[in-house]
């Protein structure tokens, strides 16, 4: 099963570059800009991610996001997380950056877009990876302020794929957001929404149905709702879950309690996704592990996973037609019947 992940065509569609900042990474930026981190090394550093919610690892996600500050740093993220992507056959990103996260501290917005800009064309070019960059809100900053931010960058917006809204959920349902989505999608932006990883399931609803979204990101809590999984399992209106960072956020006690496979079975559009893999223990690969290790994932089942993130991925029809047909050519060569 190792070699079968390792050699699986992989999409990864809920990625935020931010979370991505591994400890060496964070301490060397640091030491670059001259900056004096509370930890004295990476093992220390590393000791603090222990998270019982997700607002614990919000502050520190946040403190680490003050570590970059030119763009070669956002070009050194950028380019860490793809040549990791490399290594595991990730052949296609959508990922997101959270601008007010570093406007708030005076870093351009230019020079963020810039840097993490330049390291995914020349991933594209020198590895081989296509990719979507999705501009995501920080909802817990309110309405208002994602609505000056989004005008203060409509001079970039032919350089961004997407618009999202992320960071804390509960207190912050959808709903508080219709005016920054319907601008949004006035602008030709397609949506997507946070939505059900701490929150209930109607604010995946809400993200459906008031701010027009095409993917939810997490979306996990739509088992409560059986109208809602009829509803996602009809339109296939995809999801895309992060098991791994489900467990480290305590969604689910244990990665045994995770229901991502059983929605796949139910015939919803699922998807598998590493979110902040630096905090959360691992990457597309090891997120696959987990599902096997402890649901009993089969081949076929990490096949249509993959699949199901081409289907959900905002790639052309005909990047589309040559993906699937890498996945079922792979599955076909590892004796694996999707049929």
């Amino acid at each position: 099963m190792d070699d079968f992940i390792a050699g699986l065509p992989k999409l990864e569609l809920h990625l935020h570059l931010e979370g991505t900042l591994e400890p060496a990474l964070m301490l060397h930026l640091a030491e670059r800009n001259g900056l004096t981190l509370p930890w004295a090394d990476a093992a220390t550093l590393t000791a603090a991610y222990q998270f019982d919610c997700l607002q614990s690892f919000l502050d520190l996600y946040y403190q680490g996001c003050n570590v970059l500050r030119q763009e070669q740093d956002f070009f050194d993220l950028t380019w860490a997380y793809l040549e990791r992507c490399a290594s595991e056959q990730v052949v296609h990103v959508e990922v997101f950056f959270d601008p007010q996260a570093h406007t708030s501290r005076g870093i351009p917005f230019e020079t963020v877009l810039a840097g993490i800009e330049a390291a995914l064309q020349q991933g594209e070019r020198d590895l081989g990876i296509s990719f979507r960059l999705i501009m995501s809100f920080l909802r817990h900053l309110g309405e208002d302020a994602a609505l000056t931010a989004l005008a203060r960058t409509e001079p970039w917006l032919d350089r961004i794929h997407g618009i999202g809204l992320d960071s804390s959920e509960l207190g912050y349902p959808p709903e508080q957001f219709i005016r920054l989505f319907a601008r949004a999608k006035a602008l030709g932006l397609p949506l997507v929404a946070h939505a059900g990883e701490e929150g209930p399931a109607d604010y995946i609803w809400q993200a459906i149905r008031q701010l027009g979204v095409r993917r939810i990101d997490h979306g996990v809590r739509c088992s409560e709702d059986p109208d809602l999984l009829h509803f996602l399992a009809d339109t296939r209106l995809p999801l895309t879950v992060c098991p791994l960072s489900n467990v480290r956020l305590r969604v689910f006690p244990t990665m045994a309690d995770h229901t991502v496979l059983t929605l796949l079975e139910q015939g919803l559009c699922v998807t598998i996704n590493s979110d902040d893999p630096a905090y959360f223990g691992g990457y597309m690969a090891a997120n696959m592990h987990a599902l096997v290790a402890e649901l009993g994932a089969s081949r076929e089942q990490l096949c249509r996973l993959s699949l199901n993130a081409v289907e959900a991925s905002w790639l052309n029809l005909e990047a589309k037609a040559r993906l699937t047909r890498s996945i079922l050519g792979y599955a076909a060569c590892q004796g694996v019947s999707l049929s």
